[in-house]
C-alpha cells in the first residue's frame, strides 16, 4: 500500500499529476479535481477538501445530479470504482446473505423509483443493519431533502478518500519522491 502524500507534495503537482492522484475522490468526476487544482496552494487536507466541496456546491443542478448518479447501488454486483468496492467491502456489502442482498436490491429500486438517483451513504463506520435502517428512514424524505443529503454524503465520502490519500501532517511517512 502506498504511503499518503503530504499536502506540500499535492501543492507541487502538475494539474495532470493532481488529477491522476485525486481525480477519483469524487466518483467518476475527475473534473472536480481538475478545477480544484486551480485553487492551490492548500494549507492542509481540510482546506483541500473544503475547496473541492465548494466546486461541487458551485456546480449546476444538472452536473450535481450527474455526480449523484455516478455512484453505484449499495450491495450491487455491478462494476464500480475501486474506492467504492473497498468502501462497500468495509461495511460488509460484498458479503450479503441472499435475503439481505434481496432487501438491498428492493430498497435500491424503490429509492431510484422515488428519487431518480441511487441512495448514497458514506458507508465507513456503518454496518449492513445501520445502512438498511438509514435507507428505510430516508425513503420517507422529499426529493429535495434527499438530493441535499446525497451531496452531504458525497462530501463525507470525499473526505474519507482524502484521508486515505493525504497525510495529516509532515510527521507521517511520505510517498516516494515525486
Amino acid at each position: 500500500m502506498l504511503m499518503p502524500y503530504l499536502i506540500a507534495q499535492i501543492n507541487q503537482m502538475s494539474q495532470e499529476e493532481f488529477v491522476a492522484v485525486l481525480g477519483s475522490v469524487f466518483e467518476e468526476t475527475p473534473t472536480i479535481a481538475q478545477q480544484t487544482w486551480l485553487h492551490r496552494p492548500f494549507s492542509d487536507r481540510a482546506d483541500l477538501h473544503q475547496k473541492m466541496v465548494s466546486i461541487v456546491e458551485a456546480m449546476s443542478q444538472e452536473d450535481q445530479l450527474a455526480l449523484i448518479q455516478a455512484h453505484p447501488d449499495l450491495g450491487s454486483k455491478a462494476k464500480m470504482a475501486e474506492a467504492s468496492v473497498q468502501e462497500q467491502a468495509g461495511a460488509g456489502l460484498d458479503r450479503l446473505s441472499p435475503a439481505k442482498y434481496d432487501r438491498f436490491c428492493t430498497l435500491n429500486q424503490a429509492y431510484k423509483d422515488k428519487f431518480g438517483f441511487p441512495f448514497i451513504i458514506a458507508v465507513k463506520n456503518h454496518t449492513q443493519e445501520s445502512i438498511l435502517a438509514t435507507f428505510e428512514h430516508r425513503l420517507a424524505n422529499s426529493v429535495d431533502a434527499e438530493r441535499a443529503q446525497a451531496l452531504i454524503e458525497i462530501a463525507q465520502i470525499a473526505g474519507f478518500r482524502l484521508m486515505a490519500t493525504i497525510a495529516e501532517s509532515a510527521t507521517k511517512e511520505v510517498q516516494g519522491s515525486l
